[in-house]
């Protein structure tokens, strides 16, 4: 079946949270567990026909691989922002790839038939403009929560910026420039085509910019907003909707107030106007609105946030927040 056949697929941004749980320690072998959960209803969709691509976050994971290198230091190379980028669509991509097969093994019936579908993970570039403003005011958390205290002192101690993330902890922070193109979209898009459900721009994608001179790629220490770089793939790729899960419900106006409004249906024209009121801190939702916006403004039909065991109703327009163009 071709795609024009088959429809646009949709694009899932999961973010880097979804594949950790905070009950359990963050290790490999946890992170396979919760992972494997967190394709459950990525699985139903794909049983039910829907063609999918899929992105999703790492911020806590870069921030551990970090952590462990600059440990290390004294014993082995420190590793750049970029390359813990590209190691982590790899991980992250093997946990995402394994866990989706074996959902859909299960939904199968039969011992191989969910094999059927094909899974891929693929390392991904993405193109930063080395002038972005981003560089000199750092603003993307990455790796763990710590307090106050503690976040202050690691960053005396490495040269870190932190800063307070949406109330839940101190995390640090580093340049988030805006994605400007995917550098290995054909190649997605006749993986899309061939009916493959891929894996793609983990994490945001790896940071890279082109040589004036020569024209090459090199790697810049950053790390890209995810849900940028899937509404920039999104759109890349045709998707009509775009799906991103987060740690709550759904978009509140007054979040942190005792009298929190949940939204289950606003158009982009009113989302901007309350982006632009100050609703949507950059630390939290911002993210996630700025994409939503930017999609819907180059013709995307639908933007739905949720969370991510609510990904098959959301798909349904039963769960989340969905956000269009124009009114229903």
């Amino acid at each position: 079946m071709t795609a024009a056949s088959r429809g646009a697929p949709i694009v899932i941004a999961m973010g880097g949270n979804a594949l950790l749980d905070p009950a359990l320690p963050p290790t490999v072998t946890h992170q396979f567990e919760v992972t494997a959960r967190a394709m459950a209803p990525v699985a139903d969709l794909v049983a039910d026909g829907v063609h999918l691509v899929l992105t999703h976050g790492n911020g806590p994971q870069v921030g551990f691989m970090q952590r462990r290198a600059e440990l290390a230091s004294g014993q082995v190379h420190t590793v750049p922002l970029d390359s813990l980028v590209a190691d982590t669509q790899g991980s992250l991509g093997y946990m995402i790839q394994r866990g989706l097969r074996h959902a859909l093994v299960a939904r199968a019936g039969a011992p191989g038939e969910g094999a059927a579908v094909e899974v891929v993970s693929l390392v991904t570039e993405v193109i930063v403009d080395h002038d972005d403003a981003a560089f000199s005011e750092p603003t993307k958390p990455i790796g763990r929560f710590y307090d106050e205290a503690e976040a202050k002192a690691l960053a005396a101690a490495n040269g870190w910026a932190v800063m307070e993330d949406a109330g839940r902890g101190w995390r640090r922070v580093v340049p988030s420039p805006g994605p400007i193109e995917i550098v290995q979209l054909p190649t997605i898009r006749r993986l899309v085509d061939a009916g493959v459900t891929v894996i793609a721009c983990g994490g945001g994608g790896v940071p890279v910019e082109r040589d004036a001179a020569e024209g090459h790629l090199q790697g810049v220490e950053a790390v890209i907003d995810k849900d940028r770089t899937s509404a920039l793939l999104a759109h890349g790729l045709g998707a009509r909707r775009l799906i991103i899960t987060t740690g709550v419900d759904a978009v509140y106006l007054n979040f942190r107030s005792e009298h929190p409004e949940r939204l289950t249906h606003i158009t982009a024209a009113a989302l901007a106007a309350h982006a632009a009121a100050g609703e949507f801190p950059a630390g939290s939702m911002g993210p996630k609105i700025e994409a939503a916006l930017w999609f819907l403004e180059r013709g995307g039909d639908s933007v739905t946030i949720c969370k991510p065991e609510a990904l098959r109703a959301a798909y349904a327009h039963r769960a989340g927040t969905t956000i269009t163009r124009e009114a229903p």
